[in-house]
């Protein structure tokens, strides 16, 4: 009997709740792909799940985590086209993917471009998904000017290329040290902190405003620089859209999940980081037993880019 190594939430609360099980490693069924995954990106996503901000099921516990995935396929269920063992895979959907081995619907899996490797392949596709949902929702175009909020987070890095590559002007806030990194994708970097409106207004007028870190200092400078609510989103700041009317993403309470399209930009997203047109940065990897110790270090805020655990 073949065991599959899993990272659940055992309780509500911080990463302490993080633990390491063994299931019997399941078959797929019709429509289904068994993945050997070789690695499966972070996203905040996935504590702000077991944090108790989306409600407490008791129902819901042990809580299997990850949303995304790169690996090869091991096996196929009966009815599963252009999906074969031994092919390179990425996944995404609600999957579990902190394990050795998952199990998702083939519909969620696509074949991996051979110039990506799999850290790379693991951490862009929910990230991307998420951006393409927030320059969709607050329609930037060529010649719009954008303030991305948190511009050098996961979410924001792509945003940052995704927007440049339609024609934006970029605005992105960020610590001192991410400048660099941010000046490379094109946009003109802004140290948050006080001040930061006076910053941007010096720049020029702002067209739309993204904020990925849902703070007040978001929420005001956005609403103060943006005339038009409906062009500004958050994907953290959901009690701020509430009651200020602008926009919520994502999965957090009130927010419009996107899934169409979401969906529909995974096909783009690959092909665009396959031939080098979107970059994918890779901060840390961890091993699948410090989950716990990832976790953590993506809580600071201060991660550059994806964090990666490998089975």
């Amino acid at each position: 009997m073949n065991m599959t190594h899993i990272v659940v939430a055992t309780t509500y609360g911080g990463p302490d709740a993080l633990a390491l099980q063994d299931i019997t490693t399941p078959s797929p069924a019709e429509g289904q792909v068994l993945i050997d995954v070789k690695a499966a990106g972070v996203n905040p996503i996935d504590w702000k799940l077991y944090s108790g901000a989306f409600g407490t099921d008791p129902d819901k516990l042990p809580m299997r985590l990850g949303l995304e995935i790169s690996g090869t396929v091991a096996a196929v269920g009966p009815g599963v086209v252009g999906l074969n063992p031994g092919d390179d895979v990425i996944a995404a959907g609600s999957i579990g993917g902190y394990a050795t081995q998952v199990i998702t619907a083939a519909d969620d899996v696509f074949k991996k471009p051979a110039s990506l490797s799999f850290n790379e392949a693991a951490g862009f596709l929910l990230t991307g998904q998420t951006a393409v949902h927030l320059l969709e929702a607050t329609n930037v175009t060529e010649g719009d000017t954008v303030l991305i909020h948190g511009a050098a987070g996961g979410v924001g890095l792509l945003a940052t290329q995704l927007a440049k590559a339609r024609g934006a002007t970029v605005i992105a806030t960020a610590s001192a040290a991410r400048h660099d990194q941010l000046r490379g994708y094109g946009a003109i970097p802004v140290e948050y902190g006080p001040g930061l409106q006076e910053r941007v207004s010096a720049i020029g007028p702002v067209d739309a405003a993204l904020d990925l870190v849902g703070t007040d200092e978001a929420a005001d400078v956005s609403l103060a620089l943006v005339a038009d609510k409906d062009r500004i989103a958050t994907i953290a700041g959901f009690a701020r859209a509430a009651s200020d009317g602008f926009k919520a993403l994502g999965g957090g309470p009130g927010a419009d999940p996107g899934t169409e399209i979401r969906r529909a930009a995974r096909p783009e997203l690959i092909r665009l980081a396959g031939n080098g047109e979107l970059e994918v940065t890779v901060d840390r990897t961890y091993p699948l037993t410090e989950a716990r110790q990832a976790h953590e270090y993506g809580q600071t805020g201060h991660a550059r880019g994806k964090i990666i655990l490998l089975p």
